[in-house]
């Protein structure tokens, strides 16, 4: 997933997240609505029926709840102009039941307030539109009304505002924490898919690494022994040619082990348990004999290194070392694999032909050098690979 992608998912999650925070007061304030449109016009009829100002009145009513329907929608384009829509329907509403004002103003307008809290977070404009729906209540009131009436429900409106304020901000609360959980748990799907896209990447680059240290490696190694055996033979030397035979019986017996310790590392994870040095004289000695190259060896390695890093140090050294055979056309390689310090070095040198360290992962079909850049990354470590016409150089350098 690209940034540009990343950035859009969020800011898709921002705008749901606003969305469920005020969308989910609609219900509870619908029903609320219709309760006081019954009431007022109730009480309107029992004190004097009007009826197209009833009929009227209801419809004002039903377009308040549509409005408050589509809140998410009508705050996009301006939320002041929302808030003040919702007062006109409400205090138009009021103006055509003047015996039922007192339900509508001081039923309807603490909701609208309440309703300001999702809508407009900051306390300031909050307060500030509460004053001016205040205001337009207490003028209606003395309009329709009297001052005798303003004095009785000023305090109902207070009352109202503070319960339905509490109410709100408590209501918010909860919203808001479900909608923080729901974009943790949105969050926490889109990691879990990029550590499952990262882990399919990282499993295939390490198959990729085990066949080619494996079965290809082993399989390079018996066509040179099998090459060997053929010019043994075109000269007469049958002892010889019989000798490689022999040696190539193991070393296929060896691939085999080893595609198979491949396979159950790939179902276990287990990592192989073996003495460094030895593996180093052994996977020495199997090269000498199959290539004839002179090896000059330094080796000194006391601390003890983890199973994982031997296993991938063993494993440069054999890609390293089948490289020399392959292309370098050399004839020594002088090996230095010793402790510095807090860090193991390993020199790998030989007197062959090089090649343009330029063209490194650019070839298709020579992977074994991306395969040693990629197990010195998984162990911590430095590489550096310099070659001219007088040999090839690598100098691997990995912290204890």
């Amino acid at each position: 997933m690209n940034e540009r992608t990343e950035r859009s998912s969020f800011l898709q999650m921002s705008e749901d997240a606003e969305e469920d925070r005020i969308a989910s007061s609609r219900l509870p304030i619908a029903l609320w609505i219709i309760l006081v449109t019954m009431v007022t016009v109730a009480m309107q009829t029992l004190l004097e029926p009007l009826l197209l100002p009833s009929l009227f009145f209801v419809s004002l009513m039903v377009a308040h709840i549509q409005l408050y329907w589509r809140v998410s929608r009508l705050i996009q384009v301006s939320k002041v102009l929302y808030l003040f829509l919702q007062a006109g329907l409400i205090f138009g509403s009021a103006a055509l039941m003047p015996d039922g004002l007192p339900v509508v103003l001081i039923g309807l307008i603490p909701v609208l307030i309440g309703q300001t809290v999702a809508i407009l977070f900051e306390p300031k404009k909050v307060v500030f539109f509460a004053f001016v729906l205040y205001f337009l209540f207490c003028l209606v009131t003395l309009w329709i009304k009297d001052a005798k009436d303003l004095a009785l429900f000023i305090p109902l409106l207070f009352l109202m505002i503070v319960v339905v304020m509490a109410y709100a901000i408590l209501y918010y609360r909860q919203v808001n924490a479900r909608v923080r959980t729901q974009t943790f748990l949105r969050d926490l799907e889109l990691t879990h898919q990029k550590v499952e896209e990262l882990t399919l990447a990282n499993e295939r680059q390490r198959m990729a690494r085990d066949l080619h240290d494996t079965l290809a490696q082993g399989q390079a190694g018996l066509i040179m022994q099998l090459e060997a055996v053929d010019a043994y033979l075109s000269r007469g030397n049958i002892q010889r040619a019989h000798e490689i035979v022999l040696t190539s019986m193991g070393q296929a017996r060896q691939t085999l082990g080893d595609a198979r310790k491949a396979i159950d590392d790939l179902r276990t994870r287990a990592t192989p348990v073996f003495d460094f040095n030895e593996a180093v004289q052994d996977q020495l000695q199997r090269f000498r004999i199959a290539t004839g190259v002179q090896i000059q060896l330094e080796l000194q390695v006391r601390s003890g290194l983890t199973g994982f890093t031997m296993e991938h140090v063993l494993h440069i050294l054999s890609e390293t070392l089948m490289n020399v055979a392959r292309h370098a056309h050399a004839d020594q390689v002088q090996i230095s694999i010793i402790e510095i310090s807090d860090s193991l070095q390993m020199v790998i040198k030989d007197n062959g032909r090089g090649f343009n360290t330029a063209t490194i992962g650019k070839k298709t079909g020579h992977y074994g050098l991306i395969g040693i850049y990629e197990r010195t990354r998984l162990i911590g470590g430095q590489i550096q690979v310099e070659s001219s016409d007088t040999g090839t150089c690598i100098t691997l350098s990995i912290p204890f």
